[in-house]
């Protein structure tokens, strides 16, 4: 029980990060502050929940809460960190370099790497994330990467 919630509060804090920056668009430095709502891509809605230093000055970590409109494609990007990601609602597909596709579904989380490519296709529902985010200050949340 307690690995599950340790698990939930950083997909939550992914989220946070995510609703920083925009993928292709106009990037957020990783200083937890929300990026103007007129920031994000029309079908996405972002919320960051919180934002706490990692000792060392380093890494943030970053608390976010994200809406996708269904059939919306979250292009490919990396991010400086961590990401730890819980499904809330709908689902998707999402693509990590060098694994297979995994369709996702509430309840369903996943940590991608720091700097590893990745997308997500949402599936036809609104789809709501909870993101945490640990990476390093001062940087893009997130940089596109090539398909």
């Amino acid at each position: 029980m307690l690995a599950r919630r340790r698990f939930i509060s950083c997909a939550i804090c992914s989220l946070a990060g995510f609703a920083a920056t925009q993928v292709g668009g106009t990037q957020a430095m990783a200083q937890g502050q929300a990026a103007p709502a007129a920031a994000a891509p029309a079908g996405i809605s972002r919320k960051v929940l919180g934002r706490t230093d990692v000792p060392g000055d380093k890494y943030v970590a970053i608390l976010m809460e994200a809406e996708f409109d269904g059939g919306l494609k979250v292009a490919r990007h990396t991010h400086p960190g961590i990401e730890s990601t819980y499904l809330i609602a709908g689902g998707g597909v999402l693509s990590v370099k060098g694994q297979p596709d995994r369709t996702l579904a509430p309840g369903d989380g996943f940590q991608i790497p720091p700097e590893v490519p990745h997308a997500f296709q949402v599936g036809g529902d609104k789809t709501k994330l909870a993101i945490t985010y640990i990476v390093e200050k001062d940087k893009p949340l997130a940089t596109p990467a090539p398909e």
